[in-house]
Order: C-alpha cells, then sequence, then structure tokens
C-alpha cells in the first residue's frame, strides 16, 4: 500500500505501525513520522518515499480510533478562544511514543542522535511533546503545519538537556486550522529554551507542500549527518 507495509500490531511495540518498504538491512538513521488528527498512518506515505533508503522510516497509527480508518493521538475542539484538548490523551500519546522510539532503536540498533520524529499537525504536535520533554531519546523533531502545545511546560525537559535537540518548525503562511501564529509562538518559545532550530514560513494553508516536504527531507539527512 503506497510503499508501505502491513499494518504491524506487536506486542512488543507500545503502538501498530507501518514501514516504509523496503526496510533497509542496516538502517543507518531512524525517522518516526505521525499523522494528524482525524488520518492514519498512511497518510504520510508519499513524504516518507522522499527520505533516504537507508533510513528506517515508520509510521505508527495514533491510539483513538474516531472513525473507519480515522486515528488521532487526543480528542480536540477548535472555539473560539482557540483549541481545547483532552490533556490526558496526549500525554498518554506522548508516553506511549517516547517507550515506541525506544522500542524501535533497541530492535534495529539505532542511536538516539540518528533518530528523528516529526509529524503534520497533531502528529506534529506531538513529535514536539516528545522532542521537549524526552530529548535525550531523539536527536531531532519536527513540527510541520502544527504547534507546541502550552499545556506542556510543567514537563519541559531542563536547558541543558535541551541543548542537544535539534528542531524545525514548517508552517503554511495561509493556515486556517492552525494559524501561522502558532509557529511564530513556537520559534519564539524554542528560543527561550536555548533549542537550536529553524522556521520556515510558506505560502499556502494547512498541509504539506513540494517545498516544504523538500525542505523537510533536507533537514533530517542533516540531523544523521551531523550524528
Amino acid at each position: 500500500m503506497n510503499g508501505l507495509s502491513a499494518l504491524v500490531a506487536d506486542p512488543a511495540f507500545a503502538l501498530a505501525f507501518r514501514v516504509r518498504a523496503p526496510v533497509p538491512a542496516r538502517p543507518a538513521a531512524l525517522l518516526v513520522l505521525l499523522h494528524g488528527v482525524g488520518g492514519n498512518e498512511t497518510n504520510l506515505a508519499g513524504l516518507a518515499a522522499g527520505v533516504a533508503a537507508d533510513t528506517l522510516v515508520v509510521l505508527p497509527r495514533g491510539r483513538l480510533e474516531l472513525g473507519a480508518g480515522q486515528f488521532a493521538w487526543f480528542r480536540v475542539a477548535f472555539t473560539a478562544d482557540g483549541p481545547r484538548i483532552e490533556a490526558g490523551e496526549a500525554e498518554e500519546s506522548r508516553l506511549a511514543l517516547v517507550r515506541f522510539v525506544a522500542q524501535l532503536q533497541a530492535a534495529h540498533g539505532i542511536a538516539a542522535a540518528r533518530t528523528t520524529i516529526a509529524g503534520f499537525s497533531q502528529g506534529g504536535i506531538l513529535s514536539a511533546s516528545v522532542g521537549l520533554t524526552a530529548p535525550e531519546c531523539v536527536g531531532g523533531f519536527a513540527v510541520l503545519s502544527g504547534r507546541i502545545l502550552p499545556e506542556l511546560e510543567p514537563l519541559l525537559a531542563p536547558r541543558e538537556r535541551l541543548a542537544r535537540v535539534q528542531a524545525l518548525i514548517a508552517h503554511g503562511r495561509d493556515d486556517d486550522k492552525l494559524p501561522v501564529q502558532w509557529a511564530e509562538r513556537a520559534d519564539a518559545w524554542l528560543q527561550r529554551l536555548g533549542v537550536p532550530h529553524v522556521l520556515h514560513l510558506y505560502p499556502g494553508g494547512h498541509g504539506i507542500g513540494e517545498a516544504m516536504a523538500r525542505d523537510f527531507i533536507d533537514w533530517t539527512q542533516g540531523i544523521t549527518d551531523a550524528a
């Protein structure tokens, strides 16, 4: 299916997932790609296809089933005052992802420094949640058309640990689901925290365009090359 494996539901792993096929015999790096709310693990197959062939690309399925083929990492309501999340569900998904990344690294012998977690929209939110609370488990995280949860602040790792992780914030200037101000806030917050990062803004709305995808793939290769 779109260059992906069948769904893997193995009790040795915290989440069900697919992998970009073929799986490299000796992966040089690990990339975990997270889908957005209402999507599923196949949504980012096109993005996975552009990643270097020696990278193990894993696409997990969100923990919450919203409908047929529709999953999420946590429930969210969009209100006049901004998004309101189910914070307990977001925290459970964050912890599951931290375990999942460690399980993949152990299974394939991949170092944290060569591991990147990234996602679209809600998937980007969870990527930041992992990177900012458990920076020792990844070399970098990317937020593609997403945001950083304000609710995360009490869980943030100390500044000295955050200094070792790289981040990418990429966002459409005309995003009508998560306005570009969320990317600007993320940029300012990461600066205050001392997280090395880059901010890229693009024409367009809530999605991953060609330029964003290209910049993201280049950035992930930079994480691997620096390890």
